[in-house]
């Protein structure tokens, strides 16, 4: 997931579905935006992993709310069952393009554009689109399957 701009409603959304489909890990690639917002992330069952994005200009207020839940960074490299993933919010195109050229992440997860892509190559790239709906009319998460990196993408 990505972009949740605090939009409660539909962070309570997909809230509710990462616990309801049981999912492992949720992974935000940036603009939380408020501290207020961690109450709602605090209700999930599954591990969340979170980065700054460029809205993100609270970042002590969001350091401290979060704190319980997770350590924000601006940059995050994870493994999940084997696959390597960078988490970054993405607002420079060539960075992005680096981490998905360079050859060390299975995975590039990223936001900002709004734009739910997911781009199949060597390296996968995918960006959720937003949870907000705020610029695009559409919110969206995307889960997906670490056995083979099959997915799903969600309308909320």
């Amino acid at each position: 997931m990505s972009d949740s701009h605090d939009n409660l409603d539909a962070i309570r959304k997909a809230v509710k579905i990462f616990n309801k489909e049981e999912v492992d890990v949720v992974i935000h690639a940036g603009d939380l935006i408020s501290p207020f917002t961690a109450l709602e992330f605090r209700k999930l069952d599954p591990e969340f992993i979170a980065i700054y994005g460029n809205n993100d200009g609270e970042k002590e207020g969001l350091k401290v709310a979060y704190e319980e839940i997770c350590i924000l960074e601006d940059f995050k490299e994870i493994s999940v069952e084997g696959w390597k993933f960078s988490i970054i919010h993405g607002s420079n195109q060539a960075i992005v393009d680096s981490l998905a050229k360079c050859g060390k992440y299975d995975v590039v997860i990223r936001g900002h554009t709004h734009k739910m892509e997911i781009l199949n190559g060597e390296t996968m790239i995918i960006n959720p689109g937003e949870v907000c709906g705020y610029v695009s009319g559409q919110k969206t998460v995307v889960l997906l399957d670490t056995d083979d990196l099959s997915f799903e993408v969600i309308y909320i």
